[in-house]
């Protein structure tokens, strides 16, 4: 990961520690303390604003707003203080994940402070969608999901649900119930929406960490999962001999895969946003799919395309990726003999699934951070969080909803 990015395409500049002692207040600081205010007035004013402490090192902080501190911003060096000067969040992000600047309590209020900031990088982002295009689809995602899901597996284990491993939304009836048990009754709905059966042929798009596949195949239905990360291939080859599932694991990219035959039923859990060029994906489909088969697909979803944040751009998924645009996938649905059997809005269920991951990263902090990636941690941290302010604040949805080819 790369040093604080000040503009768009602007060169990284290079770490400044700060010579200052550190019992004396950088003079760059009171500056950054005052500029902050004022840009916050409006903010408390409106009262979107939250309590939080702004200090350097470990000096007295600088109060903002009423009532106790929700959060406190720690600022270590020179970098930390231009960081937040600029108040450009994929900066101040990438600052925090550097440990340029510490940010210790109530990471879910942080986020109220989002609009406040800016992510003006069009190049980071027209750069996404020319890659594909100049070197391939599917090099390309091989490349975006290496760099998001070739981390350890402990790593992806630590917050995900521990029935079921299931990175996607759960389908939650009360918001007070386990994650455990809103994973299992997503994973049925799926089962009982393409009516699979015992030695039923499932094609299981985007294996991760088995959640499908042994819940599936532990009801005798034979899934065969794709993957293109090597660790997902073998967490899943490893899982399916331990368990003797009537399943396989093929290290394939959709558009490349042609096993000879048509399945029964095809399930996708949250790769339609690795997929957005929604015909080709169908096209694909129609291919894969016997005629009477259906489908079940989920994902998060935003009512504009490519609408992820910078952050997420160039940390999380790299590459050509974008949350579901509902009108303009049913737009490209229509132009295919598939049938629409049904549409469920699982926005406040992503929403409590995300809150969850982020409670449990949490939780397992120290043996995160004790296994040797602090960066890591800090860059999920967010990522999690974030995911949780967006889904609370519908700046993004998320859908599941089911095909049959007739």
């Amino acid at each position: 990961m790369k040093n604080p990015q000040y503009a768009a395409g602007a060169a990284a500049p290079p770490v400044l520690r700060s010579t200052v002692a550190p019992d004396t207040v950088h003079p760059s600081f009171d500056r950054l303390a005052s500029l902050f205010r004022r840009a916050s007035h409006a903010y408390y004013e409106s009262g979107r604003g939250v309590a939080c402490d702004l200090q350097w090192r470990d000096c007295k902080p600088h109060h903002f707003g009423k009532g106790p501190a929700a959060f406190t911003v720690t600022v270590n060096d020179k970098t930390g203080i231009a960081a937040i000067a600029s108040l450009d969040a994929t900066s101040i992000l990438e600052a925090y994940a550097l440990q340029h600047i510490d940010i210790r309590g109530d990471m879910e209020r942080l986020f109220a402070f989002r609009d406040m900031t800016t992510d003006h990088h069009s190049f980071a982002y027209l750069w996404s969608l020319l890659k594909p295009l100049l070197f391939g689809q599917t090099r390309m995602d091989r490349s975006g999901i290496s760099t998001h899901y070739d981390n350890s597996q402990a790593f992806y284990l630590s917050f995900l649900d521990q029935r079921h491993r299931c990175y996607s939304q759960g389908v939650f009836v009360r918001d007070d119930e386990p994650i455990e048990d809103a994973m299992t009754r997503k994973l049925q709905f799926a089962v009982d929406a393409v009516g699979a059966k015992p030695g039923d042929r499932v094609l299981d798009i985007g294996g991760g960490w088995g959640a499908f596949n042994e819940f599936a195949g532990k009801q005798g239905i034979r899934v065969t999962s794709l993957t293109i990360s090597k660790e997902s291939e073998g967490f899943l080859g490893n899982l399916i001999s331990r368990e003797q599932l009537p399943c396989a694991v093929v290290n394939c990219h959709l558009y490349e895969y042609d096993p000879g035959m048509q399945f029964d039923a095809i399930v996708n859990l949250g790769v339609t946003e690795h997929l957005p060029d929604y015909g080709r994906s169908l096209a694909t489909y129609r291919r894969l799919l016997k005629p009477g088969g259906k489908m079940y697909l989920d994902a998060s979803a935003s009512r504009k395309k490519y609408n992820f944040h910078s952050f997420i751009y160039k940390h999380i998924y790299p590459g050509n990726c974008s949350p579901l645009c509902l009108h303009d996938y049913l737009a490209e649905l229509a132009k295919t003999p598939f049938r629409l059997r049904g549409i469920y809005d699982d926005r406040h269920s992503y929403f409590l699934t995300a809150r969850h991951w982020a409670q449990n990263l949490e939780r397992n902090r120290e043996e995160i951070v004790r296994s040797g990636d602090e960066s890591l941690f800090r860059k999920f941290q967010v990522y999690l969080w974030g995911t949780v302010d967006v889904f609370q604040s519908d700046v993004m949805q998320a859908y599941r909803w089911v095909l049959e080819l007739p």
